[in-house]
C-alpha cells in the first residue's frame, strides 16, 4: 500500500491544524486512487476527523460504490450525516444497514447513539431500540448468565474495573482521571481497562494513578477471561454506545456487579446492568421509564469537573464591556444542531439588535457546512454577516476564545457537558432547556450544580426570554463573569475528594445490597 506513506503526510498536516494543506493531499492522493476502495476508506476517514465533511463523502461514496458489499463506506456515510446534523439522512442509511447487516456491532452501536442526537426519535423509540440491543448481546452472549458469586467484603476494599475506549484527553478521561487518582486504597482498588486507540498525557496521568491494562486487542471472550482473573467486584462501563465501547463483554456478566456512568447518557438496554449512576437533576421523577437499568442517585451530581492546566489563569471583562455588542456563541459539536436550534437561536438574535452569534465547531472546516448553517437563519431573518463560524483549533486556544463570548447557547436535545464546563470555568453564563431525555439535561445539572438553575428554561420561549433577559443586563453578566469560578470551586462539581468518596459509598452500598440479595433464603 504505496499511498499509506502519502496519507500519513495529510496526518501531520491535520496534526498541526494546516487543514487547507490536508486537504489538498487528501484530494490527490483520492484521485491517484480512485479505484482503491481500502485507500478511499482511509482517506475519507482522515477528511472526516478533520471535518473536511464534504470531500469525506466524496470518498465514502466512491468506495461504497467499488464496494457494494462493504459496510464501512455506508457506516462513515451515516457518520458524516450526523455531523452535518442531517439527522433523517442518517438515520436513512442506519435503517438500511441494521436491515443488511443485523449482527454488525459498530452499526447496531451506532444507530443508538443517532438517535440521542436526533429531535425526531422518542423516547419510546429510542428505549425500545436499545432494549432490542441489549436482547441480541445477550443472544451473542449464550445468555442470559449467571451473577457471579459475590466474595464477601468484610473489611477489605473493593475491587472495581472501569473500561472505556476514552481513557485519553476525551470527555470521559478528563472527567475521571482525578477522581481515580483521589480513591481511597483503603475502601477501593481501581483498575482501568483501556479500550481504545490514543494514548496521551490523560492516559499516562491515570496509568500513574492506578492499574492500567491495555485491552483494545483482546475480544470479548479473551477481555472477559481477564475481568474474571483481576477478580472485579463491581464492573463500570464508561461508554454506552458511543465509539469503541466494550459494552457488549457486559452481558457475559464478567463481575458480580455491574453499572453504567458517565460516559453514556441513555439506557445501555442491558438487563446485566445492576444500575445506572445519574442524580435528581439527570432524572426526575419518571425517568425510569427510559432505563432498563434502576437509576441509582449520585447526591453530589454525574459529573466532577477540573479544568485542564492550560485553562487561562485570568479572566477578561464581558467583551460587551467593550465593544458594546452582545456576542453569543456556542463550541458545541454541529450534530446537535437542528430546525429547532436555529428558530430559537434566530429569534434571540432578532430580539437583541446588533447582537452575533458564533458557533465554533470541528465540522466548519468545511464550506458547504458552514453555507448551509448561515443560510439556515438568514432565511430566519438573521443577517449572514451577524454569523461566525470558526473551524477547530488547539484546546489552549479554543479556551481562550471563550473570551469572545458574553453568552453561551446550549442546543436541545443534546445539550453541552464538559463544552458547558469549560464555558462556565471561562465566566460564560450557559442557557439551556432541559427536556425529557437524560442527555437534554446535562446543562441544568450543572447549573444547578452550582447555583445558577434561574438560567434553564420551562420551554421554548422562556428559553428566548431567559437569553434575551441576560443580554440586556450588563451588570448581572459582569457579577457572572467574575463569579462563576468562584461558584465552581465551591460546589460539589469540583470537589474531588467530596465526589470520590460518595462514589465510593454508592458502589460499595450497591455491592453490599446485592449481596444481601443473593443470599440463599
Amino acid at each position: 500500500m504505496l499511498w499509506t506513506t502519502d496519507l500519513a503526510a495529510a496526518q501531520h498536516c491535520a496534526a498541526r491544524a494546516d487543514f487547507s494543506g490536508c486537504l489538498a493531499r487528501c484530494q490527490t492522493l483520492a484521485r491517484a486512487h480512485a479505484n482503491d476502495p481500502e485507500a478511499l476508506l482511509s482517506i475519507g476517514t482522515l477528511l472526516l476527523s478533520a471535518g473536511l465533511l464534504s470531500a469525506a463523502e466524496t470518498c465514502f461514496a466512491r468506495a461504497s460504490t467499488l464496494a457494494p458489499r462493504d459496510a464501512r463506506p455506508w457506516v462513515n456515510r451515516a457518520n458524516r450525516a450526523r455531523e452535518a446534523g442531517e439527522h433523517a439522512r442518517a438515520r436513512q442509511i442506519m435503517q438500511a444497514l441494521l436491515e443488511q447487516f443485523p449482527n454488525h456491532p459498530v452499526i447496531r452501536r451506532n444507530a443508538l447513539t443517532s438517535l440521542e442526537y436526533d429531535p425526531a426519535a422518542s423516547d419510546t423509540e429510542r428505549f425500545a431500540q436499545a432494549r432490542a440491543w441489549g436482547q441480541w448481546a445477550q443472544t451473542r452472549a449464550g445468555g442470559p448468565h449467571p451473577r457471579l458469586l459475590l466474595v464477601p467484603r468484610d473489611s477489605r476494599p473493593l475491587r472495581i474495573g472501569y473500561i472505556s475506549a476514552d481513557i485519553c484527553q476525551h470527555t470521559v478521561g478528563l472527567f475521571i482521571k482525578d477522581v481515580l487518582a483521589a480513591h481511597d486504597p483503603a475502601r477501593i482498588t481501581p483498575i482501568v481497562y483501556h479500550a481504545g486507540q490514543v494514548r496521551d498525557w490523560v492516559t499516562q496521568q491515570i496509568s500513574q494513578s492506578v492499574q492500567l491494562r491495555e485491552v483494545s486487542a483482546l475480544d470479548d471472550a479473551a477481555l472477559v477471561a481477564q475481568i474474571r482473573a483481576d477478580h472485579i467486584d463491581v464492573l463500570i462501563d464508561l461508554s454506552g454506545h458511543t465509539a469503541g465501547s466494550r459494552l457488549s463483554v457486559f452481558a457475559h456478566r464478567p463481575a458480580p456487579v455491574q453499572v453504567s456512568w458517565l460516559g453514556y447518557f441513555a439506557t445501555t438496554g442491558l438487563t446485566e446492568m445492576d444500575a445506572v449512576l445519574l442524580d435528581a437533576w439527570h432524572a426526575p421523577p419518571g425517568t425510569e421509564s427510559q432505563f432498563i437499568e434502576p437509576i441509582l442517585p449520585l447526591p453530589a451530581g454525574r459529573f466532577c469537573y477540573q479544568p485542564v492546566p492550560w485553562a487561562p489563569k485570568d479572566l477578561s471583562p464581558p467583551p460587551v464591556a467593550h465593544s458594546a455588542r452582545i456576542t453569543f456563541g456556542s463550541f458545541n459539536n454541529t450534530a446537535k444542531l437542528n430546525d429547532g436550534v436555529y428558530d430559537l437561536w434566530a429569534q434571540i438574535l432578532a430580539a437583541v439588535p446588533d447582537s452575533r452569534l458564533l458557533l465554533k465547531w470541528r465540522t466548519f472546516n468545511d464550506a458547504a457546512l458552514r453555507q448551509r448553517v448561515t443560510q439556515a437563519f438568514v432565511a430566519r431573518g438573521i443577517a449572514a454577516e451577524r454569523i461566525e463560524l470558526r473551524g477547530p483549533s488547539f484546546h489552549a486556544d479554543l479556551l481562550k476564545e471563550y473570551t469572545e463570548l458574553d453568552i453561551a447557547l446550549d442546543p436541545f436535545p443534546f445539550t453541552g457537558g464538559l463544552t458547558s464546563c469549560e464555558a462556565l470555568w471561562m465566566g460564560v453564563p450557559v442557557i439551556t432547556w432541559p427536556q425529557s431525555r437524560v442527555v437534554s439535561r446535562q446543562g441544568f445539572a450543572l447549573l444547578s450544580a452550582i447555583g445558577l438553575a434561574e438560567l434553564a428554561a420551562a420551554d421554548a420561549q422562556d428559553y428566548v426570554r431567559l437569553a434575551v433577559a441576560l443580554a440586556n443586563d450588563p451588570d448581572r453578566l459582569r457579577a457572572l463573569r467574575t463569579g462563576l469560578r468562584e461558584r465552581m470551586r465551591c460546589a460539589p462539581l469540583m470537589d474531588v475528594a467530596g465526589f470520590t468518596r460518595e462514589l465510593e459509598g454508592t458502589f460499595i452500598e450497591l455491592f453490599e445490597r446485592v449481596a444481601l440479595a443473593e443470599e440463599p433464603g
